[in-house]
Order: structure tokens, then C-alpha cells, then sequence
């Protein structure tokens, strides 16, 4: 599993056509990207800051989200300065070389890679709802 973590500086008057933009975003990865297991988007209180946080079932589909949803990045050039990508678990050189792209287009940011050294993860699924035997 993939844990990937990037966090952007809100430029100065952008915070509401970046939030329309992430929304566009979302739904666009939701459609496009079925293996992702989480891509959630937060922002600061005061919003100042943004972060966005994907869960990838392995390096593949990471790489396949910066191929596919990469090319969309690009609208935010002007409404963030991205600060630091982090990336838990073990990328594969392409990701690697695809996140210091994605730093390099959209600010300053600094990529930072830490393997897992013990952990677990439980991965919550609805179960279908229980049929009512109640009713006659």
C-alpha cells in the first residue's frame, strides 16, 4: 500500500476557485481512477493551507493517477505553491521521477519518501444490509 500526502500553500485570493477546482478534481479521479482506494482533500481552518491525501493499493496505481489526473495539475499552477510531497511505503522510480515533476510544476515543494517499518491496515467495506426475517 501507498500512502501519499502533498501539501500546498493557498495563494492570496484563490481559496474559492481552488476548492471549485478540487471538486472538479475529485469527481474526475472518482470516474477515472477505480483502484484508489481514498483521495480526500482538507484545508486549514483559516485556509491558508491545503492537503491532499490518496491511499493507493501499490505503486501502479499511484502512477496511474499522475498519468491520468497529472495533466489536470496544471490549472493550479496559479492557486497554490506546493510545499512538500510525502510518500509512505515503497514507490517505484517512476513515481518517484512523476512527484518531483508534480513539485517542480506547482512550487518549491520538497518530495520525502518513508518505508513502513511495522503496521497493519484494516480496510472498512459495507457489508450488504441483513435481510429482515421479521416480517411476514
Amino acid at each position: 500500500m501507498i500512502l501519499y500526502v502533498d501539501t500546498s500553500d493557498v495563494r492570496d485570493g484563490a481559496l474559492e476557485p481552488l476548492k471549485q477546482g478540487m471538486k472538479g478534481l475529485v469527481e474526475f479521479v472518482q470516474a477515472n481512477e477505480p483502484r484508489l482506494i481514498a483521495y480526500n482533500v482538507y484545508f486549514s481552518h483559516d485556509g491558508a493551507r491545503m492537503t491532499v491525501v490518496s491511499v493507493h493499493p501499490d505503486s501502479a496505481s499511484l502512477e496511474y493517477h499522475m498519468e491520468v489526473a497529472g495533466p489536470l495539475f496544471r490549472q493550479f499552477v496559479e492557486l497554490v505553491t506546493l510545499a512538500s510531497i510525502h510518500i509512505y511505503g515503497e514507490p517505484s522510480e517512476k513515481v518517484l521521477r512523476q512527484s518531483h515533476e508534480k513539485a517542480r510544476l506547482l512550487g518549491r515543494g520538497i518530495v520525502v519518501v518513508e518505508s513502513l517499518h511495522a503496521g497493519f491496515t484494516r480496510a472498512a467495506t459495507p457489508r450488504p444490509a441483513e435481510p429482515d426475517t421479521t416480517a411476514s
